[in-house]
């Protein structure tokens, strides 16, 4: 697969995905793979979207992200897609629904077929919908696949929804929404050295900037080391209120793990269930008592989902 940041001219007939695809969530993946699938059909997949959230730009609020651009370029090339680009939204954000469909999906990117979320606005001032691209589609002699909301328990799957269930701790939830199982890969840094001390030694890491930030609280966790090595963890996110924190971080400890210090490399650490809140305690006996029960659930838990 390969990345782009500018738009260029396609040099083969395309099957074009349209969407920001934020989390790359089970409605996301329909869009994805349908383009995916042309290929078959001589089609190239490609994956139109952009390197900023539109709805972001447009507003001037930061939304905070479901998943890292490398998350979402491992998703993508899972599901097949071969050239992603990633457009400037700002220098594409003036042009008319019909100069954007003219100029960028047919002219630069060749397309023969699209595909897009039921809900997709195009053009300035979003003023385009599926009902105008149908009728340009046409016209143009463009195949059109619009895929139909997915839904979970009443509710559409979206960005938004899985944004509040992970802010509310339902990670069960989230996680089954989204392609794959939301976490942080990031550095492991020194701490307090206080696991050390308790015998419960952790990966201490930051919370990935512009990254959704999780519930405050402790979750069962599957670990993935850069070694490839796997395994069960019971990961604390939030400020440690027994020691006096005050930097929220990623604190992750591996009951099955012996080996030596892998400060400097980077985890992967991906939440599976919420477990507790994260809560002050008396004092460090009381402390570790706890964190050796949070174990065991967070095993119980890791082997139910592996």
């Amino acid at each position: 697969m390969q990345t782009f940041f500018t738009l260029f001219q396609e040099e083969k007939p395309t099957a074009v995905a349209l969407g920001y695809f934020d989390g790359v969530h089970r409605g996301h993946r329909k869009v994805l793979s349908g383009a995916a699938k042309q290929k078959k059909n001589g089609l190239l997949p490609v994956c139109m979207t952009f390197a900023e959230r539109p709805k972001s730009v447009l507003s001037g609020e930061d939304t905070p992200a479901l998943m890292t651009q490398d998350d979402k370029l491992a998703a993508l090339r899972q599901i097949g897609i071969e050239h992603v680009f990633f457009a400037d939204f700002r220098a594409l954000m003036h042009l008319s629904a019909h100069a954007f469909f003219e100029q960028i999906l047919v002219g630069r990117l060749r397309a023969k077929a699209l595909f897009c979320g039921f809900n997709y606005r195009f053009g300035k001032n979003a003023e385009g919908d599926v009902t105008l691209l149908q009728q340009l589609c046409v016209e143009h002699h463009i195949a059109l696949t619009v895929v139909p909301p997915e839904t979970d328990g009443g509710e559409v799957v979206c960005s938004t929804l899985i944004r509040q269930l992970i802010a509310e701790g339902n990670i069960r939830r989230a996680n089954s929404m989204l392609s794959g199982t939301f976490g942080v890969r990031e550095t492991i840094r020194h701490g307090m050295r206080l696991g050390h001390q308790l015998g419960t030694p952790t990966l201490n890491q930051p919370l990935t900037k512009g990254l959704v930030v999780p519930k405050f609280g402790v979750y069962a966790s599957r670990v993935t080391l850069e070694n490839g090595e796997r395994y069960c963890g019971v990961t604390n996110i939030g400020i440690k209120p027994t020691v006096g924190g005050t930097t929220p971080l990623w604190e992750t400890w591996m009951p099955d793990y012996h080996g030596g210090e892998i400060y400097g490399e980077t985890a992967d650490v991906r939440l599976l269930e919420y477990i507790r809140e994260e809560k002050k305690f008396d004092d460090l006996t009381a402390l570790k008592d706890e964190i050796i029960k949070n174990a065991q659930k967070a095993a119980e838990i890791y082997q139910s989902l592996s």
